[in-house]
């Protein structure tokens, strides 16, 4: 594969789960992969010196900007998205934890189907994506490197998706700039506003998937700024009726316990560099 998507991390206020993120980014991440932390004036001291110190030590081609005031969570998604022109990008939760094999299943998940335009992985808190069941949050794996083998070799049918989910999602980018920005005037929350992007890409055709061989960890569910959900069912108003539907009906039961029934029987991964392919040439940024 020649090209990964860059990796978007927005950088929160949670100090740990920065770390936590960073740490598993450089330990289930390519080397040379492009990594943007876009801080909208979040970090703190602790926080700063968290991202120097890892910025020094990483592998990864990492990127760190800063705003000196605070532009709010989804115009500043929407700069930093414009910044990255047409290129395909995934963009993580501040608390996001990433397992091996991530980010070069995210890309595969695009390369074979050219009508998918947001990609998201299987999430312990991943609402509709949610392993090991739907809707609920789970504790984090204990064994990630077996969990993230077992994703690696399910069979990849990426079926469809209400809406990207805000753990982790690639978005491609010529999908992207078609559907335009992000709604910044309607949307305090980058949960929201990406379910409203993912809409208006559904109804240009392209197709919200589910790329069930990857795995990405959080602690806690994203979830909406007040007036959010109300400004999403005045413009879909069909939106929170499909996502109950969806919920309860839980079409991705089969793959669901398809995930369940390979961690069980598979082998620990022997040796880990076998999900990752060789180094690729990633697309640049600007500011370098």
């Amino acid at each position: 594969m020649d090209e990964l998507p860059i990796v978007v991390l927005p950088v929160g206020v949670d100090d740990d789960a920065l770390d936590a993120c960073l740490a598993a980014l450089d330990a289930g991440t390519p080397a040379g992969s492009r990594i943007w932390l876009a801080d909208d004036a979040q970090a703190g001291p602790r926080g700063l010196a968290i991202i120097e110190r890892w910025l020094d030590r990483t592998s990864l081609r990492a990127d760190y900007t800063r705003r000196n005031r605070m532009l709010g969570e989804v115009a500043h998604m929407d700069e930093v998205l414009k910044a990255c022109g047409d290129a395909d990008v995934v963009v993580l939760a501040p608390d996001a934890q990433v397992l091996p094999g991530w980010l070069t299943q995210l890309a595969a998940c695009f390369a074979r189907d050219a009508s998918i335009a947001t990609a998201t992985p299987w999430c312990n808190a991943g609402e509709a994506a949610a392993w090991p069941r739907i809707g609920e949050i789970s504790l984090l794996a204990d064994d990630p490197e077996r969990l993230a083998h077992a994703a690696a070799v399910m069979p990849p049918m990426h079926p469809e998706l209400p809406a990207a989910i805000s753990h982790a999602v690639a978005l491609r980018g010529s999908a992207r700039k078609r559907a335009g920005g992000l709604d910044i005037a309607s949307y305090g929350s980058w949960y929201a506003a990406l379910i409203d992007l993912s809409l208006r890409l559904s109804g240009l055709g392209w197709r919200n998937a589910l790329c069930e061989t990857a795995f990405v960890a959080r602690n806690l569910e994203g979830s909406p700024f007040d007036g959010d959900m109300d400004a999403l069912a005045v413009r879909w108003p069909d939106w929170h009726p499909r996502l109950a539907s969806f919920l309860m009906t839980d079409p991705l039961r089969g793959a669901r316990d398809r995930l369940t029934q390979l961690l069980a029987h598979i082998d620990p991964p022997q040796p880990q560099h076998e999900l990752f392919p060789a180094s690729s040439t990633l697309p640049q940024m600007g500011g370098e």
